[in-house]
């Protein structure tokens, strides 16, 4: 099907462009969101006597996303999540708790806006992409943490599990100290009865 695109589609086509795509594509995404129009005589003559005006629209909504991009790009969102002790969640973080997060932060993103390159199964930064315009992209960072403390010490440049790791390997020299203590107790013990 051909079609006229009304905004910029990222690996399709810039405004204005007629294009083809499969009939799918452009009935279930492109004609009810409003990004492009059937490309038939009428259409092309109304888009034409449009053009000026939908270049206007597309200029003010790019600098206001613009401005807020600016804002955005680089801020750290904190996720609370349960997670096993190894750092895998019990679950995952999704586009919508991304998008939940940059709201409660005071931005206003909605989760059709947020693109996760991979799923966010573990704890620790994840940086994702925030689409603001067809134009406009932003990168946030999610702390994905299981508290508060933790987003503080993952904000601070240390890992859970390097954390976990250095208590453990603390732990078992603690253990393999005191072992060796009541050994020679023992030792020392089995010299004086002889």
């Amino acid at each position: 099907m051909q079609v006229i695109l009304l905004q910029r589609v990222a690996k399709l086509g810039q405004m204005g462009e007629v294009v083809t795509v499969k009939d799918g594509f452009a009935r279930n995404f492109l004609l009810p969101q409003g990004k492009a129009l059937r490309a038939n005589d009428s259409n092309i003559k109304s888009f034409e006597a449009k053009k000026a005006q939908l270049e206007v629209t597309n200029l003010e909504t790019k600098k206001e996303a613009e401005v807020v991009g600016a804002q955005l790009d680089g801020q750290t969102f904190v996720v609370i999540r349960s997670a096993s002790d190894a750092g895998a969640l019990y679950g995952s973080v999704t586009t919508r708790d991304a998008a939940d997060a940059a709201t409660a932060g005071g931005f206003t993103v909605n989760r059709a806006q947020v693109v996760l390159d991979r799923p966010i199964k573990d704890l620790g930064l994840h940086t994702v992409s925030v689409v603001l315009h067809p134009e406009v992209v932003s990168k946030i960072v999610l702390n994905v943490a299981r508290s508060v403390e933790e987003a503080a010490l993952q904000a601070s440049g240390k890992s859970i599990q390097a954390l976990a790791a250095e208590a453990e390997a603390e732990a078992e020299f603690e253990i393999a100290n005191l072992f060796d203590e009541m050994g020679a107790a023992q030792d020392g013990e089995d010299l004086t009865r002889d």
